[in-house]
């Protein structure tokens, strides 16, 4: 294989996996949580090394859990201390501003997101990242607004004998 010919086939391959992932998680419950745990697992495989592939399975996240919301919208106040608020952020910059904000919190704190929708696709990748870690806690859901508590979970006190 030539190094164009290499170079090619990553795109080519995770574009037959994002069809895959696709036609899985169209299928219904529980296929469209494997489908997105495995597009998390392949999001954190690539952000750190080629942020452009990874993109196509933040796409499929957001695809697969994308809802439907008929409800109308409950205004909840919430007086917490750190807010990250990114409707304003393009979305490229969303995750990343996420991921930066939870890196720095103290084990035992947490911040409260606010998003123009259902954050699921971000649920998988801090599963994908950080299982057992981080706390996710739905304080609004939608239609218009969500906001989510997400915190880094405490240190864990070994028991003594």
């Amino acid at each position: 294989m030539t190094e164009p010919e290499h170079e090619a086939a990553l795109p080519a391959l995770n574009r037959l996996f994002v069809r895959a992932l696709i036609a899985l998680g169209e299928t219904g419950e529980p296929q469209r949580h494997t489908a997105c745990t495995l597009a998390a697992s392949a999001w954190s495989a690539l952000r750190h090394t080629d942020s452009r592939e990874a993109e196509r399975f933040n796409g499929v996240l957001h695809r697969l859990t994308r809802a439907k919301h008929n409800t109308t919208e409950k205004e909840i106040f919430v007086s917490q201390p750190k807010l990250l608020d990114v409707r304003r952020l393009i979305p490229m910059e969303r995750h990343r501003q996420i991921f930066d904000t939870y890196e720095k919190l103290k084990p035992g704190e947490s911040f409260v997101l606010v998003n123009d929708h259902d954050p699921k696709p971000l649920y998988y990748q801090f599963e994908a990242e950080h299982t057992g870690h981080f706390s996710w806690n739905y304080l609004q859901e939608g239609p218009q607004v969500w906001q989510v508590q997400i915190g880094r979970n405490a240190a864990r006190h070994q028991a003594q004998a």
